[in-house]
């Protein structure tokens, strides 16, 4: 098959407009998404020539006559466009007008794609018909969180001259963003669960004062009455943008490879992340035991003043990952701000003789701002950040809406560049503990990160383990659980070094052989990636699995 050829406009002069008045441009966060699968496109401006792509998102483009004509003669002469959100410059053009500012509520994709859980959106246009138009199909719903509203479609195909405009109504990127680091900094608690079950508003800012799912909405119960998250809305979301962006592609007798998620040799991924607080000796000498006896590798993230040297020599020899555990707890003498951060990184670094620690997770998810953090380890060699998680009995699972891997983006004062450093959010801790939840969630957990193929991610504190035999059993129950389900379990390092590793990677054709041409500095010989095929492709032949709800073909990367 012939690779498709995609454009993504990204309108420079209007993001720049944009900028300047302090206003944020989220759509940029698209090329994370596509990035991360290693989806083959090119970045074009707005006044660009568009007739050499098959296909055209729209990502960001201005409001004006020009803009909208050019976009408009590419589809007339038989494109195709795809915009989440936006378009606004041509929307009365194509007889439509706006039913209804941004809200939040639920979109209902079942009907056309691989959703059968209505998802979470943060913001949504959806337009109306003015008058009966012809060529115009309306797939999906969406409904106001609230119920204020309903019936909008959750996309619309415009059929306009030869080709067709795919618009959808809600604005994708901008939610995915919202569900993964808030809509806005962090600079006061958050709203606690109505039901006692998580008092965000104990006067310490976190990561998690600033979540945008609904306690009452968003929550289910185990069978022993544990309320989680259960839904990674985020990471469905980045599955939705992809699904039908293949789906389109196919329709037009093209495919696109991507890369798969993981190594050839890995089904699923799970890591475990202990936090030293209290410091005890013998809590990290029970901890080195389970682990061992269960032959797995977990990351230690140490807050002074640590433990003695023997312990670090110990956890070094069993193969586990020294990280660092930043502490601006006020109660506990603690200060935000990188110079506090620098010194305690400086002291872990010193005192447990390593160089080069990679990872951080700040003490009890402490959090302000938008991208102060994530400057922070920037500056600092830490690569990868783990602060986004729960710290409540009540608000475990996908609280943030993501068990990816992803690359944040910042606030408009640094142009929503991405940081450089890889968030590896994590999903509950201390399981059994006596004040938190219990190890019914396993199951749904595993089940949730599966479904996405993200990262497995239980925080179990060293000192828990120790005091409490329960929570030992529940950190045994969870390997044991995991591995019956294909996880392996992985360092926080060792996440980083693949995920970095297949961002190197980079799609460029598909020979006259069938052969998938790529380039890049491939340091590794276990890539594993995708064709898409479309049903009368779809032979007997080997290598065949689901990916997206589309049928792929699996290719393992040459080795050059």
């Amino acid at each position: 098959m012939k690779m498709a050829k995609i454009g993504v406009v990204f309108d420079k002069e209007e993001a720049e407009l944009q900028w300047s008045l302090g206003r944020n441009i989220f759509e940029f966060f698209l090329f994370e998404i596509l990035d991360h699968f290693r989806l083959p496109y090119e970045k074009i401006d707005v006044f660009d020539e568009y007739d050499a792509f098959d296909v055209l998102i729209v990502n960001l483009s201005r409001d004006s006559v020009e803009a909208s004509m050019k976009i408009l003669d590419y589809v007339h002469s038989g494109g195709t466009v795809i915009s989440y959100g936006g378009l606004e410059s041509v929307r009365k053009k194509l007889g439509f007008s706006k039913m209804f500012d941004t809200q939040k509520g639920y979109a209902d994709l079942s009907t056309f794609l691989n959703q059968s859980q209505p998802l979470r959106f943060l913001f949504a246009e959806p337009w109306k018909q003015d008058g009966d138009l012809v060529g115009v199909r309306e797939l999906g719903s969406v409904v106001a969180e609230d119920k204020t509203w309903q019936g909008a479609s959750a996309l619309q195909q415009v059929k306009y001259g030869a080709g067709t405009i795919e618009r959808w109504s809600i604005a994708i990127p901008q939610t995915i963003v919202g569900l993964q680091q808030g809509t806005l900094p962090v600079t006061e608690d958050g709203i606690a669960a109505p039901d006692g079950s998580a008092n965000l508003d104990e006067g310490i800012l976190k990561a998690e004062d600033g979540f945008e799912l609904d306690w009452v909405l968003d929550r289910t119960l185990t069978e022993t009455g544990m309320s989680y998250f259960p839904y990674p809305y985020a990471d469905l979301w980045k599955e939705v943008i992809m699904e039908h962006l293949l789906k389109k592609i196919l329709e037009k007798g093209l495919t696109v490879p991507f890369l798969d998620y993981w190594p050839a040799n890995i089904e699923h991924v799970a890591m475990i992340s202990h936090d030293s607080d209290l410091n005890v000796d013998e809590s990290a000498q029970i901890t080195l035991d389970t682990l061992k006896s269960e032959n797995v590798q977990s990351t230690w993230c140490m807050i002074a003043p640590g433990y003695s040297a023997p312990i670090y020599e110990k956890i070094k020899k069993d193969g586990h990952e020294i990280a660092f555990h930043y502490n601006a707890l006020e109660q506990e003498d603690g200060v935000w701000s990188e110079d506090a951060f620098q010194t305690q990184l400086k002291w872990i670094e010193k005192a447990t003789a390593t160089d080069n620690i990679v990872s951080n997770k700040n003490h009890y998810t402490r959090f302000e701002g938008w991208g102060d953090l994530f400057s922070w380890c920037e500056n600092n060699g830490i690569q990868v950040d783990q602060s986004r998680g729960p710290s409540k009995k009540g608000n475990i699972g996908f609280l943030f809406g993501t068990c990816h891997p992803y690359f944040p983006i910042a606030w408009s004062d640094e142009k929503n560049r991405l940081y450089d450093v890889l968030e590896i959010g994590f999903l509950t801790q201390d399981l059994n503990h006596n004040t938190l939840a219990d190890s019914s969630v396993i199951h749904p957990f595993l089940d949730g990160v599966k479904r996405v193929n993200g990262v497995a991610h239980f925080l179990f504190h060293q000192y828990h383990i120790y005091h409490q035999p329960k929570v030992q059993e529940a950190i045994i129950q969870l390997i044991t659980t995991a591995r019956g389900q294909g996880f392996t379990f992985w360092t926080s390092k060792q996440i980083n070094d693949w995920e970095r590793a297949r961002r190197k990677l980079s799609i460029s054709g598909i020979s006259h052989l069938g052969d998938v041409e790529v380039t890049g500095d491939v340091e590794r010989n276990d890539f594993m990636l995708l064709i898409p095929l479309a049903d009368e492709q779809i032979t007997d032949e080997v290598g065949l699995v689901k990916r997206l709800g589309i049928s792929c073909k699996q290719v393992k990367v040459k080795e050059s």
